[in-house]
């Protein structure tokens, strides 16, 4: 396998929070119906975690799902595993109504480090962030600006943003802007 390319070279920024370009993240989209249990049963075989529920992750360590729509999650692993992954979760659902595609290629993925995480996204997304509506544990699929997008915090400091690779550079200059220290609105700090 080749290596990944990162859509930005690795950029980064930092401000109020430190933005990042992360490489090497596998994802997978699986359509289907997610209370099937030859669909749980699949996924749990080969990622080793159970399809969360509305809004919700399942990450434990490099592994993980997202709920996307009541009939889709996006899958997480290492990206050199994402290949032979999509082809062991094809086989076990050989014969179920259910879509598979590896799309690590097609996607870019930042990370945002820091307390300010919250006034950051909330700037470009209409997701209320407060700490009592999202935290850890939950996604949301959404715009971000004018960008296509889904997030989550992986904890009270950290949250991963995941577009399209072809907006990477519109992404990264929104999240730059939204993080700039002169942008500071204190919202979340009160």
């Amino acid at each position: 396998m080749s290596d990944v390319q990162l859509a930005l070279g690795g950029a980064s920024f930092d401000g109020l929070v430190q933005v990042e370009e992360l490489a090497g993240q596998g994802m997978i989209t699986l359509r289907g119906d997610l209370t099937d249990d030859a669909i749980v049963t699949a996924v749990r075989d080969v990622f080793g975690v159970t399809l969360p529920g509305i809004r919700e992750t399942a990450i434990d360590g490099a592994q993980g799902a997202l709920w996307m729509s009541p009939d889709e999650a996006l899958l997480l692993c290492p990206a050199d595993l994402a290949r032979q992954k999509t082809d062991d979760l094809s086989a076990k659902l050989q014969g179920a109504h259910a879509l598979v595609v590896n799309v690590s290629d097609a996607r870019a993925v930042f990370r945002l480090k820091g307390t300010m995480l919250r006034e950051v996204i909330a700037k470009l997304a209409p997701v209320d962030m407060s700490p009592g509506a999202f935290g850890p544990g939950m996604v949301r699929r959404t715009r971000m600006a004018q960008v296509a997008a889904a997030f989550w915090m992986d904890d009270a400091s950290t949250a991963r943003i995941v577009c399209f690779r072809s907006v990477a550079a519109y992404m990264f200059g929104l999240l730059s802007i939204s993080a700039d220290e002169a942008s500071a609105v204190n919202h979340f700090t009160r």
